[in-house]
């Protein structure tokens, strides 16, 4: 089994490795950089889904000619913010592709964001870098590893958490088709 991600951080990339391996044995592995050709910081899940769908259809191309391969699945992982008369919430949308082009898609569970960081991306600014700055992130650590969820629920659901459950959901299609038929 050979399989494209569409992304080199670190975070995104753990928890796919680590739902697949509860899939398959064999597998390997092939993390590759992609252009979700949509907006830094994604405002709706419309746009998310298709920066996701983007990049692992990206990843499936780049990783085949790159290396030489035949990859059976390709995975792009996109975050973005959604907001609702509550207000604005934080979770990962992930799109898986296979070899005929079917899509498998994954919404994670939502984290609310405090309003001083939801008044800050209404005026335009980008969640990540924002809280690299925050929290004085000179090496970009959180964006991959505990994420903004990760430092926002003081541990309890970190980014890799929000993609491994955004990558199980997604995985529906291909692990039970009889449904999807």
């Amino acid at each position: 089994m050979k399989i494209a991600i569409g992304t080199l951080n670190k975070a995104k990339v753990s928890a796919v490795e680590n739902i697949i391996k509860k899939i398959w044995n064999d597998v390997e592995f092939y993390s590759i950089e992609t252009d979700s050709k949509i907006s830094a910081q994604p405002l709706t899940d419309e746009e998310s889904i298709r920066g996701a769908i983007t990049r692992a259809k990206e990843a499936i191309i780049k990783v085949n000619k790159q290396y030489d391969v035949n990859v059976d699945y390709g995975i792009g992982l996109e975050g973005n913010v959604q907001n609702n008369s509550y207000g604005l919430f934080l979770h990962g949308w992930v799109a898986i592709v296979d070899k005929e082009g079917q899509i498998g898609l994954g919404q994670s569970a939502s984290v609310q964001l405090p309003k001083k960081i939801e008044n800050r991306i209404n005026t335009g600014e980008e969640l990540g870098p924002m809280m690299q700055k925050l929290l004085k992130d000179d090496e970009n650590k959180i964006r991959h590893s505990e994420g903004t969820n990760g430092v926002l629920t003081n541990g309890l659901y970190t980014r890799v958490n929000e993609f491994e459950d955004a990558t199980k959901c997604a995985f529906a299609r291909f692990v039970n088709k009889n449904w999807y038929d």
